[in-house]
């Protein structure tokens, strides 16, 4: 049998209970998600901190969400904040 870890098994249950949603206007989330892709590429420097493993836990979810690796999709959000686009 397949033993899955707790955020695992909440990833699956939430599938399950049919709360995934598909993107409104993939082509224009698609287009949005490229170009912060695209900025957040283009690194130079490296930054090392710490968090809480619960915040690290949701940024993991919400990247996830987001079709993400967790360290791009933080570094977007980095991004975005200090360009003054809006997050959410």
């Amino acid at each position: 049998m397949n033993k899955l870890d707790k955020y695992e098994k909440e990833l699956l249950n939430s599938f399950e209970n049919d709360e995934w949603k598909s993107v409104p206007d993939f082509s224009k989330r698609k287009i949005e998600l490229q170009e912060s892709a695209r900025a957040t590429i283009r690194k130079n420097k490296r930054v090392n901190i710490r968090i809480s493993e619960r915040d690290l836990q949701e940024l993991q979810r919400m990247a996830f969400r987001e079709g993400l690796p967790y360290q791009t999709f933080i570094a977007s959000i980095l991004h975005k904040y200090v360009n003054g686009v809006s997050i959410h």
